[in-house]
């Protein structure tokens, strides 16, 4: 029952000189800031995927598509490519071969700062430098909309308060990032990304390491950025039934392809449970989507 299909994403790295990448940075560059509230899709087309220490491609995906203002999870087990294609799609990773692509724009056309406009990565390990509070962390997301030398205005005041409110983290604003929890300091980094005001945001594993309670919390946070602002959504989990209940969208990758990919409620089946992440399970249907009862592993 494989399926090549399509989700959104992507931009190759750019090799031009810095000056010339990041020339007029707080309006035009070569690739215009784009105008309009309409939400933004990511495509991804044709792509391998390697890394220098490996001879094959790690992933070969014929097209993944982020459709525009929808959330889209990838999921699958571990080495079936889920990061090492999100990485591709945020351009920090440049593919072998094939292209992603914004609005119809091949990544590869953005200047550094610009595409930090249009799109927003929380990666999967973060770290803060030493003693800086939530708030100031926060106020790094804002540095693709400023020069060096350009000094905190109330543009980014409000960006900031926004950011800070949207991720929950108001009682934290002055709080050492160093002194939170797991679960607040994941909160506190995606105060930061939201700070960028993209309309694209990636996520690696947001939930990774986190108590239950606080995974929900990130995941009600993607959900309202997505239903209340348009966002347009590409996360990697681990967890099939909370990718699940939070999708629009499930891409399911098996040793580095697309094995199936669609609503939530048409790809969560035992088969793909069984073929895919190699466990017997029974799937059922719920108030929130698909549930999933597994029973036991089977023989690799």
């Amino acid at each position: 029952m494989t399926t090549n299909h399509s989700a959104r994403v992507g931009r190759a790295p750019d090799d031009r000189p810095e000056d010339e990448r990041n020339r007029g940075d707080r309006g035009g560059e070569r690739v215009p800031d784009r105008d309009g509230d309409d939400p933004s899709e990511l495509v991804g087309e044709a792509l391998e995927l390697g890394y220098p220490t490996t001879e094959e491609p790690v992933a070969e995906v014929e097209r993944i598509d982020l459709p525009a203002g929808e959330i889209t999870a990838l999921v699958g087990p571990n080495g079936s490519g889920k990061s090492t294609l999100l990485k591709a799609l945020a351009r920090q990773l440049e593919p072998d071969a094939g292209s992603v692509s914004l609005d119809g724009v091949h990544v590869e056309t953005f200047g550094n700062k610009a595409f930090a406009r249009r799109l927003g990565l929380l990666a999967q390990e973060n770290e803060a430098p030493g003693g800086i509070s939530v708030e100031e962390l926060v106020y790094h997301g804002r540095y693709p909309h400023r020069s060096f030398f350009d000094a905190v205005d109330e543009e980014d005041e409000a960006a900031v308060d926004r950011a800070i409110s949207l991720a929950g983290v108001e009682h934290l604003r002055d709080e050492s990032v160093a002194n939170l929890s797991g679960g607040q300091k994941q909160l506190a980094w995606i105060a930061m990304v939201l700070a960028q005001q993209t309309d694209v945001l990636l996520l690696d594993e947001p939930t990774n390491h986190l108590d239950l309670h606080h995974q929900l919390r990130v995941m009600d946070v993607v959900e309202t950025i997505n239903d209340e602002h348009g966002v347009t959504v590409g996360v990697v989990l681990h967890d099939v039934a909370q990718a699940a209940r939070y999708a629009d969208n499930l891409v399911a990758l098996k040793e580095g392809s697309v094995y199936d990919w669609g609503p939530p409620g048409e790809v969560v089946t035992d088969q793909l449970l069984e073929e895919v992440f190699g466990v017997s399970a029974t799937v059922g249907f719920g108030e929130y989507g698909p549930t999933i009862v597994p029973h036991e592993p089977l023989e690799e």
